[in-house]
């Protein structure tokens, strides 16, 4: 990958000090795609970074009629040289970074022994060592002004691994150590630079039309499966309430976690038995994969797969995140007339 990363187009004008900045990787499909649709409708000057062409140029377009600044750069994020190119271009364009969403995405579903050295290690440049290259370029950017939030896109995957997809969930478990990590090395900095993380569900993304698949077929996510609205949603609230360390997104997500924490020789049980069929469909996998070369260089795959009559448009948990201020003041208004109506009966 070239070291100073390809513009794809600006909307460019002297730098707003009340308009937020924000940097998403992954951005020309899925979840950074409609994360950027999210930022632009909350008012942010968007820079997207991703490698197909085509992608990139369709997302600059959504964004553009948000009526806000935007700039393309096609880039690959496992080249820290490029990343970091990228940051100082964002900086020298739209002004000073004050997010930096990390949601480059890329994989291959097979059985571990039938994955090659090399394959592996692509899937962790781009899933943990990208996220690693863009936190660092993220840091040199804010730490200096003691200002700005990173904000991981993780999985449950993070917490619980599953078969087919090792090197996948491997990155996703090293990205939470990593974050931990730097998390506390930024309190013993007394920096005010945040961390926060978003945990996602299945979510209805085009991956499964271009990841690189030994399993006999077209893959699938595994049920339930959400729109990556509700993804972007949860990573936008996140941005701007970063002070709690993670967000889980939907109930199997919340399942996931809680079932590896109490009952992992169980999930160990389930999993081996049902996890094949629940990922793969009788269909013809597809021709071209995007392990290592984008398959969005020529079309655009846009936001969304092929999975939207079964995937769910809101998430309660997320919802419940958003008003948890409400929640809890209902939580203790009930607590106190449950407490008041037992006084009363004990005193008939």
């Amino acid at each position: 990958m070239n070291r100073c990363p390809k513009r794809w187009g600006t909307m460019m004008g002297e730098h707003d000090a009340e308009r937020k900045v924000v940097v998403v990787s992954g951005a020309s499909a899925g979840v950074g795609r409609a994360s950027v649709r999210e930022f632009a409708h909350h008012g942010y000057a968007v820079a997207l970074l991703a490698r197909g062409e085509e992608g990139l140029a369709q997302t600059e377009r959504e964004a553009r009629a948000a009526g806000v600044p935007v700039l393309s750069l096609q880039v690959d994020v496992a080249d820290a040289d490029a990343v970091r190119a990228a940051a100082e271009r964002v900086e020298s364009t739209l002004g000073p970074v004050d997010v930096w969403v990390n949601s480059a995405f890329a994989s291959i579903i097979a059985p571990f022994s039938k994955v090659d050295p090399e394959e592996y290690h692509r899937v962790t440049d781009v899933c943990y060592h990208g996220y690693v290259h863009g936190t660092r370029a993220a840091l040199e950017l804010m730490r200096p002004r003691d200002h700005g939030v990173i904000v991981q896109v993780g999985s449950a995957l993070g917490y619980r691994g599953i078969p087919f997809q090792a090197a996948y969930c491997g990155a996703k478990h090293a990205v939470r150590g990593f974050t931990d990590s730097l998390r506390a090395e930024l309190v013993d900095a007394g920096s005010r630079v945040r961390l926060t993380e978003v945990h996602l569900p299945a979510i209805n993304t085009p991956q499964f039309s271009w990841v690189r698949s030994r399993m006999g077929g077209r893959t699938r996510p595994v049920p339930p499966v959400y729109q990556p609205e509700v993804a972007a949603r949860a990573i936008v609230w996140a941005a701007e309430h970063p002070r709690r360390r993670r967000y889980w997104v939907g109930a199997s997500t919340v399942g996931t976690v809680l079932g590896q924490r109490l009952a992992p020789r169980v999930l160990d049980l389930r999993l081996g038995h049902t996890a094949r069929r629940a990922q793969v469909r009788d269909l013809p996998a597809p021709e071209r994969d995007n392990l290592f070369e984008p398959v969005d260089d020529a079309r655009d795959f846009g936001a969304h797969g092929e999975f939207d009559d079964e995937s769910s448009t809101v998430s309660v948990l997320d919802e419940l995140n958003r008003r948890r201020r409400l929640v809890t003041l209902l939580g203790s208004a009930t607590l106190a007339a449950g407490a008041a109506g037992y006084a009363a009966l004990r005193k008939r």
